[in-house]
């Protein structure tokens, strides 16, 4: 038996990848950086990939079950993450794969009836949250997640809202890389355009809170379903490993005129949030043009060149902050 790396797969190896997760029932997720094949006589026999510390795309062949290959395959994906800083790994998969994983040094985090999600430490989300700091006791306490991609005066007008209404106000940003703006970059804007809100605390998800960006779609038969599924997951760590110790009774959200995705969450915030005892607030979306702002909007422009458009959309601390990087680009240019 031979072992193949592959920092992605291309061309011919990545087919016969896709084959071979075919012939099981799996998909293949783009996004993936890094594979690696169990082989024999130049067949795979079993294959497993990552996308940063997320593992995705494990199979093996139906007629090796049983050999040990499920575990090879997850040492050496974790083997990697952590030549590349990941010591803290993930791993989504149908439930009922949860306990093999379990056996490999995964533990549960949450499940639903279509996926799970495990990480390699132990009560490491209740540890996340409890660092989050000291929890507010007033009567409303309410939360925000966004993404702020970049952060813009759509964010900033839908968090005042919402700290107008509560007491205090979690803001939550997704830590995920892989947006336009990097995390800390974006979570530095946020705190100098949130810094006059006396009641807002902002922090990191972590990698709990999940992004549609690292979903995995490849177990997921019916990929129509996708974002109802990732929303259900999400929206179950949310409410028991956020909501419930940080005492959130409230949790906000913008309309969303765009996005089917987002819409599809928003719908499932409304669905499975209030029997937890959390209820769910719409704000309209602010407009700038005749339009909504948006991130994206903000982004075309900013690949357009039309910097001078952007400026109404987003706070100052942004444009300042876009100004700055595409002057440094035009210098290296």
């Amino acid at each position: 038996m031979e072992i193949e790396y592959a920092y992605p797969p291309k061309g011919r190896q990545l087919e016969q990848v896709k084959t071979f997760l075919g012939e099981l029932g799996l998909g293949w997720d783009e996004g993936v950086q890094f594979t690696v094949n169990l082989t024999e006589n130049g067949c795979i026999l079993a294959s497993g990939s990552r996308q940063y510390n997320v593992l995705k795309c494990i199979g093996v062949a139906a007629d090796r079950q049983g050999e040990g290959l499920t575990a090879s395959i997850v040492t050496e994906l974790v083997k990697d993450a952590l030549s590349r800083g990941f010591s803290h790994c993930f791993l989504f998969t149908k439930p009922q794969n949860i306990p093999r994983f379990e056996g490999f040094g995964f533990w549960r985090i949450a499940e639903t009836a279509d996926a799970a999600l495990l990480e390699n430490h132990k009560n490491g989300v209740t540890a996340f949250v409890d660092a989050l700091g000291p929890v507010d006791t007033g009567e409303q306490r309410g939360a925000v997640v966004a993404h702020c991609n970049p952060f813009t005066r759509g964010h900033l007008y839908l968090i005042e809202e919402a700290a107008r209404r509560c007491s205090s106000l979690d803001l939550f940003i997704l830590s995920e890389e892989g947006a336009a703006f990097p995390y800390e970059v974006r979570m530095e804007l946020v705190r100098q355009g949130t810094a006059h809100l006396a009641n807002v605390q902002v922090h990191p998800t972590g990698a709990y809170l999940i992004s549609s960006v690292t979903f995995p779609e490849y177990f997921i038969q019916d990929r129509d379903r996708v974002p109802e599924i990732h929303a259900e997951l999400d929206i179950t760590i949310f409410a028991r490993y956020f909501a419930k110790p940080r005492l959130i009774s409230r949790r906000f959200i913008g309309t969303e005129p765009y996005s089917r995705l987002t819409a599809a969450y928003n719908q499932g915030l409304h669905t499975l949030l209030p029997p937890r005892g959390i209820e769910v607030i719409e704000i309209p979306r602010i407009e700038a043009g005749g339009a909504a702002i948006s991130a994206s909007r903000v982004r075309d422009l900013l690949r357009q060149g039309r910097l001078e458009e952007i400026h109404p959309l987003v706070p100052n601390s942004t444009y300042e902050y876009l100004e700055q990087m595409v002057s440094q680009n035009h210098n290296k240019g």
